[in-house]
């Protein structure tokens, strides 16, 4: 039985004990295992069924306390003030229902709003007397927290003592302890130098840090803080959030510059949207937008709810990692003949688009999660394009589900299925197997390849399914009346594919290399073994010792291209094409123009260029000496930077490779 078919005393009882172990873990063990967005999204699960089902509502369920219980390490104390949660918005229309609901008790009320970045750090009560500060502690339960003072002196943008001329007697600081992306990038760096497990994020970095009882590591760590929320008994005391904002800033306290008084909830909605797009470019973690009643007499009028204030709400912006359901377990093969198992999800909203398919890689990945169908399980996008599942929570899973088997043959021809030795990859080794001949078909014609654009993958498909085609060679023999015969085709569509794939005949050695689709051979390694290997017998005739000792190719891509060349039906298929017109030999690039400091030096290049395509970039850096690699290593010179350089980036920083903008590239080269 599903989750989704559970009775719901069944699925409360499940949800309760779920969310209060992860509470238990996070709050007490500092050892989170749910993120937030996936917390969320079960934590709101149980409120509706809850609304729906008052009488089924449990004394121990989550959504009947503020938080949990703090770790036993540190002094506990309790707090002056209660640190209340917020409510969280997930859309526009959770927004319209919030302002809908406080103006029902302020109706006609005058007001503004005050919107501020959700810092994805901890929370943190800091308590000043006669301007001195006293006393840090954590958020704890909302009640009782944590005494970490002498931690948090560590932390430079938090003032010893306020700089103000005549500090009020008592006042109690509210805001948020993190640490920035980048200073999160170094802690990781030192920790895998010391042979230490990395942390998973800069907020898990954070609490960490906060808990350690030796200051003196909390100091080397360069936490930071923003300070959001102000409490003074004192008649002079700011009567909004924009003035106490102010008043924190003249005090000394570092305060987020990216606020935003707003005059109606259509500005917010505004902002929400614009920073879920910027946030990306900040050096901190933000994962949403709080939204504030700015003046201070209306938040006084509505007062609390037993766990929320009225007058504010956080924003969450669209989640990153989101718990569904595992409907069923479906195979893809690939060009190569890689089985590549698909998780068919029941749909769910996950960073802005509705996702129902995720990639579960190999079999080695399915075994290590243990799937069942019925699973819930954990999706989250990989670089924020491709959706994959991350993890199982075991604890949902439905009685009598069952656990996926990898199909023993393959579902597009019904052939063997092979896992080679030492691959983590299942693979369907039948050369005509219809899904392999499509995926070899679309990558031959594709622009990086041959660049047959007459052939797109509509017609591919076409010519595969008429039987006109069974081989990347039979292009080659296609006639304009034969053509003609496909649906939709006319004359002259015909002709203008004959003429394009005869075309494709001029396109270099380098170019035919890649079409072919041997595992492992990208267009720049295409590029190498050409100039190295300047005809295709000499790459043939190639051990796997000479191809590897060329820069850049490693043993895994020699292994690959010796053994693609040792199947008889490739060899055929070389001979055919070579037959048909196709370039197999290549001329030597000419070296004439060398550039002294590019000789001989390795680059990458990545990210988005300003005015460069990244295949012009790489043929400038061989025609002046230099060689090109697709991967960052030690051995790696300067890496090109463009907009969005992800992961190559911070690899490159993490070795102390030189990087280079296009400009100084340019400067290098002319």
């Amino acid at each position: 039985m599903l989750a989704s078919a559970m009775n719901p005393i069944d699925r409360i009882a499940e949800l309760c004990r779920l969310l209060t172990d992860a509470s238990y873990r996070y709050y007490v063990l500092d050892q989170p295992t749910l993120e937030d967005a996936v917390y969320d999204k079960l934590y709101r699960e149980l409120q509706e069924l809850e609304a729906a089902h008052p009488d089924l509502v449990l004394l121990e369920s989550p959504t009947q306390r503020v938080g949990a219980q703090p770790a036993s390490v540190f002094k506990s104390v309790k707090h002056n003030i209660a640190l209340y949660s917020l409510e969280n918005a997930f859309g526009d229309a959770d927004l319209d229902k919030w302002q809908e609901r406080w103006q029902r008790i302020e109706d006609g009320a005058t007001f503004s709003y005050l919107c501020e970045l959700k810092i994805d750090g901890n929370s943190m009560a800091l308590t000043y007397e006669n301007g001195v500060l006293v006393r840090g502690a954590t958020r704890g339960d909302g009640t009782t927290g944590e005494e970490i003072t002498s931690n948090v002196k560590t932390i430079r943008s938090i003032p010893l003592r306020l700089t103000l001329e005549h500090p009020p007697t008592v006042v109690e600081i509210r805001g948020e302890a993190f640490i920035s992306n980048s200073v999160f990038e170094q802690i990781n760096h030192d920790k895998e130098e010391a042979g230490e497990e990395r942390f998973k994020n800069p907020r898990n970095a954070a609490a960490g840090t906060l808990r350690q009882l030796d200051s003196r590591k909390v100091a080397k760590r360069k936490l930071d803080f923003f300070a959001y929320t102000l409490h003074i008994a004192d008649k002079s005391a700011p009567r909004s959030q924009q003035e106490s904002l102010l008043w924190l800033q003249n005090a000394g306290f570092k305060v987020n510059p990216n606020r935003e008084r707003c005059a109606d909830l259509e500005a917010v909605k505004n902002y929400c949207a614009e920073w879920n797009e910027k946030r990306h470019d900040l050096d901190y973690m933000t994962d949403g937008v709080v939204i504030k009643i700015n003046e201070f007499d209306l938040q006084d009028r509505l007062g609390f709810t037993n766990k929320f204030p009225k007058w504010a709400i956080a924003y969450k912006y669209p989640a990153e990692e989101v718990p569904t359901i595992l409907e069923n377990i479906t195979v893809q093969i690939g060009r190569t003949g890689a089985v590549t198992p698909v998780a068919e999800l029941r749909p769910v909203e996950l960073a802005g688009t509705t996702v129902a398919r995720a990639t579960l890689h190999n079999a080695d990945r399915i075994a290590e999660l243990d799937l069942h169908i019925g699973d819930t399980v954990v999706v989250r996008k990989a670089g924020e394009i491709i959706p994959e599942v991350l993890q199982v929570i075991v604890e949902l899973r439905p009685a009598g589900a069952v656990r996926y088997v990898l199909p023993s043959h393959c579902p597009e021809c019904e052939s063997l299925l092979v896992r080679p030795d030492g691959e983590a990859v299942t693979r369907c080794v039948n050369s005509s197997c219809p899904a392999i001949l499509r995926g070899s078909l679309t990558h031959w014609v594709s622009r990086a390849a041959l660049d047959i654009n007459s052939v797109g993958e509509k017609l591919a498909m076409q010519l595969l399914d008429s039987g006109q085609v069974k081989s990347i060679a039979d292009l080659y023999d296609l006639t304009a009346e034969q053509l003609m015969t496909l649906d939709r085709m006319g004359q002259r569509s015909a002709e203008k594919v004959v003429i394009a794939i005869s075309n494709s005949k001029m396109q270099p050695w380098s170019r035919v290399l890649y079409g072919l689709g041997i595992r492992l051979i990208g267009t720049s390694n295409a590029q190498l073994l050409s100039e190295e290997f300047p005809t295709v017998d000499a790459l043939a005739a190639a051990t796997a010792e000479q191809i590897s000792s060329v820069f850049g190719i490693g043993d895994e891509i020699a292994r690959s291209v010796v053994q693609w060349f040792e199947i008889e039906s490739n060899r055929a298929l070389i001979e055919r094409l070579r037959s048909a017109g196709l370039q197999f030999v290549g001329e030597r690039e000419d070296k004439t123009a060398l550039v002294a400091a590019l000789v001989g030096k390795s680059f990458v290049v990545t990210g988005t260029l300003p005015t460069l395509k990244r295949d012009q970039v790489k043929t400038m850096i061989r025609n002046a000496g230099g060689k090109v690699s697709e991967s960052v290593s030690k051995k790696t010179d300067y890496l090109v930077v463009g907009e969005d350089a992800g992961s190559k980036l911070e690899k490159a920083r993490s070795l102390g490779v030189t990087t280079l903008t296009e400009s100084e590239l340019l400067e290098l080269l002319f």
